[in-house]
């Protein structure tokens, strides 16, 4: 039985692996099953993960699978349910009360709008605004919460007293994907033009996975992950380019 692993995120989420199925073992010997089928000596099993990493032969990484625990705001689960990639099961307003919990960026993420990017943050924001901005936020959370448990306690039901909660307000879910998809995940969500606050939990499944499947995880950093894809017309110019110097 694995031992759960848990990872704090912002002020009150997480992120818990609750199981996983697989290695690096199961990679390769599902990579295998028309010949061998079983592992080889370490350099060997290296060598074809990398291979099957590096020409986009990724079936074999759908043969491990992980299930975490997620406690998040719900703006964040609304992007991270776009990933159809996956398996959710999501703690359910309509049958609990829900807990008095929401996310209040720290002073430093509280920045004005990006000039160039629409959906980002960028612009410093003076510490007396910051510090304004913050304590709005708060008064409005107390405010929703306040109005959500007097409207229970009028007795009216669960699935209707929620509706007036924020954006800021945690949810929860089990969520269990194999490592092809996951790798889709982590390729959008660590990029640096992702929200911040999703990058903390993809960051979070980062340290969670990569001890355990760490051939597979190093290929997918070389060759996906960190690697540059060129255009075709960036291509052409690489290849003139490289034939002029030769030339030279």
């Amino acid at each position: 039985m694995l031992k759960e692993e848990k990872k704090f995120v912002l002020d009150h989420g997480h992120v818990i692996l609750v199981d996983h199925m697989g290695d690096d073992d199961r990679v390769v010997v599902a990579a295998r099953q028309s010949t061998t089928g079983a592992t080889k000596t370490p350099a060997e099993d290296a060598f074809l993960i990398n291979y099957l990493m590096a020409n986009e032969h990724h079936t074999p990484f759908e043969m491990v699978v992980f299930t975490f625990d997620v406690k998040l705001p719900i703006f964040v689960a609304r992007q991270w349910i776009r990933h159809r990639i996956g398996s959710f099961n999501e703690f359910s307003g309509r049958y609990s009360v829900l807990p008095d919990e929401c996310y209040v960026p720290e002073q430093e993420r509280i920045r004005g709008q990006d000039k160039y990017n629409l959906q980002g943050s960028g612009l410093a924001l003076d510490d007396f605004v910051r510090e304004e901005v913050r304590e709005i936020m708060l008064e409005d959370q107390r405010h929703a919460f306040g109005s959500y448990n007097l409207i229970l306690q009028k007795g009216v039901s669960k699935e209707v007293s929620r509706i007036n909660l924020p954006l800021s307000s945690y949810t929860k879910w089990y969520w269990t994907v194999n490592f092809r998809s996951l790798m889709n995940f982590l390729k959008l969500r660590l990029d640096s033009h992702a929200q911040w606050e999703i990058q903390e939990y993809a960051r979070a499944i980062q340290q969670l996975v990569k001890p355990l499947i760490p051939m597979s995880y190093q290929a997918f950093e070389e060759h996906v992950l960190y690697a540059k894809k060129l255009s075709r017309s960036e291509w052409r110019t690489t290849l003139l380019s490289s034939v002029s110097l030769k030339k030279v």
